[in-house]
């Protein structure tokens, strides 16, 4: 297949193209175009047989739902039984990277919501899927534009990397906003779940909702026999082709684990601003300053990437903390790490796995 580049700019947007790109989902084929969080590969989300292409295109299990993507908040009625929780956060966060479960309507296929009652609907911010959405006529089920279980991509030369020659169209419009996917919450009577940390807390949330639970497989891995409610949950996910390992333990004994590890293996380090100048000018990527969360949640995913075009054998990064932006960080690093962690001590080192 011969996949079609449009270089949009989200400032001033082609509508030829967004037409073209419009008329390929309409036909039942894929495109991928980006969005304030990450790059999405979309499809029309009221046709099975469009949606089973997103699974072969990735490689993605089929027991893996969608989020499906709409123009404005309030069509996500035509494909989910909305109620007045869902307005109160549609209102405080929509458009916006929040996606929220609902039961679903038969208009959505089964396949789309890997055998779910219920579906996860989005609005996104981003001027380029809106503009698609619209064009479209239709809902757009779009996960990340990624072979499944790799770092998602935030650029589109990373879309390029990996489904060049699989969907019909990129669409490149510059470097995500946010690079990290959105926040999942599930609708559960007047309270909500939340499934995936994102952008928007889950402080953030208690100020629409005042009784927000934090699933347990947000910090801990999915038992093998439960079904996934949302992308993300169950199987490894953001990784890179070498193992990563987290370390967590004081500053200056992580930074001299740091130094020890560049003397002693072929390692890449994903480090904050601040070490750069303090470690060997070598397979290093600067993922930002310590306390700036919301630059590190861009970098990410890129940094997973270029990190593996070093040419190491094991990847090191911090052990993010679970506080604020610091939970949805904490989320995609420990997945990306199959949950692989370090604890760096005054006296040694101790390896926990599936910590």
């Amino acid at each position: 297949m011969e996949t079609k580049i449009f270089k949009i700019d989200p400032s001033d947007i082609c509508d030829g193209s967004i037409s073209d790109c419009a008329d390929i989902i309409r036909r039942g084929g894929l495109v991928s175009f980006p969005t304030e969080t990450v790059y999405g590969l979309g499809a029309d989300a009221t046709d099975a047989s469009a949606a089973s292409k997103i699974y072969a295109a990735k490689g993605r299990p089929s027991d893996n739902p969608l989020i499906i993507h709409v123009a404005s908040p309030a069509d996500a009625d035509k494909y989910a039984y909305t109620d007045e929780l869902y307005k109160r956060l549609a209102d405080a966060f929509m458009p916006g990277p929040l996606t929220v479960i609902m039961k679903k309507r038969d208009i959505v296929p089964d396949g789309v919501t890997g055998g779910l009652d219920s579906v996860a609907v989005r609005c996104p911010s981003h001027p380029i899927a809106k503009a698609l959405i619209e064009k479209s006529g239709v809902a757009i089920a779009a996960p990340s534009a990624n072979i499944s279980g790799s770092p998602s991509p935030t650029l589109a030369e990373h879309v390029i990397s990996d489904m060049s020659g699989k969907i019909d169209a990129i669409i490149a419009g510059g470097e995500c906003e946010i690079g990290l996917e959105s926040t999942i919450v599930k609708i559960d009577g007047d309270k909500l779940i939340l499934l995936r940390p994102g952008a928007i807390t889950a402080d953030a949330l208690r100020c629409v909702c005042e009784n927000v639970k934090i699933s347990d497989a947000v910090t801990h891995m999915l038992a093998e026999n439960e079904k996934p409610l949302s992308p993300g949950m169950k199987y490894r996910h953001y990784a890179p082709s070498v193992p990563l390992v987290l370390l967590e333990g004081e500053a200056d004994k992580v930074l001299t684990f740091l130094h020890n590890a560049q003397n002693a293996e072929k390692c890449a380090i994903l480090c904050y601003h601040e070490e750069f100048e303090d470690l060997r000018q070598e397979r290093l990527i600067d993922i930002g300053a310590q306390e700036d969360l919301s630059t590190q949640a861009q970098r990410l995913f890129a940094a997973l990437r270029d990190a593996d075009k070093l040419d190491c054998d094991i990847i090191y990064a911090h052990l993010p903390t679970k506080d604020g932006m610091g939970l949805a960080l904490y989320n995609r690093l420990i997945r990306a790490a199959a949950h692989t962690i370090l604890h760096v001590t005054s006296a040694s080192v101790i390896h926990h796995k599936n910590h």
